[in-house]
């Protein structure tokens, strides 16, 4: 009976050590979509305690003939194991941008800065190498005085990010 018992303690420990493993403590690397136009984001990843949670910062640029812009987007996931490397995530978050439209400087209807409020939902794979590829669904809500994102954007992106 005592080795029952201590066998059914050492599967629950193993599987709760395997649970709180899941993900890396800190990612970086390349999130590529833009619902919003941006284009591919620098993002960066950091566990939060032990729960398997993390915050995700993402920063997007763009800078060409027609816009100037820039987003920076904080978002808080909750990483749930699937198996064997696979996770998926869900979040809540928001940001900050600017942009400027260089393409009707005669009317700045299209610059400013502006506000938003995100969402999150996605799967990953964690390869044996410190690789982490992802793809999530992002809409955004985005709120400002002026006709920039004053309206839902949904964002689509695949994620490649080197973990340690």
């Amino acid at each position: 009976m005592k080795k029952l018992f201590l066998l059914v303690v050492f599967v629950i420990g193993a599987g709760l050590t395997t649970q709180a493993q899941t993900i890396a403590d800190n990612a970086i690397g390349l999130r590529f979509g833009g619902g919003d136009g941006l284009g591919a984001e620098v993002s960066y990843q950091r566990a939060l305690g032990m729960n398997n949670n993390r915050l995700e910062l993402d920063l997007g640029w763009r800078n060409d003939s027609s816009f100037d812009a820039f987003k920076l987007a904080a978002i808080y996931q909750w990483v749930w194991n699937i198996e064997a490397g696979f996770n998926w995530y869900a979040g809540v978050g928001g940001g900050v941008g600017s942009v400027e439209d260089k393409r009707r400087l005669e009317r700045r209807g299209n610059d400013g800065t502006f506000l938003f409020l995100a969402g999150n939902v996605g799967i990953e794979y964690n390869f044996d190498i410190p690789l982490l590829i992802s793809l999530d669904f992002r809409p955004e809500f985005g709120f400002n005085d002026y006709d920039v994102l004053n309206e839902f954007s949904p964002d689509v992106a695949l994620g490649v990010r080197y973990q340690f």
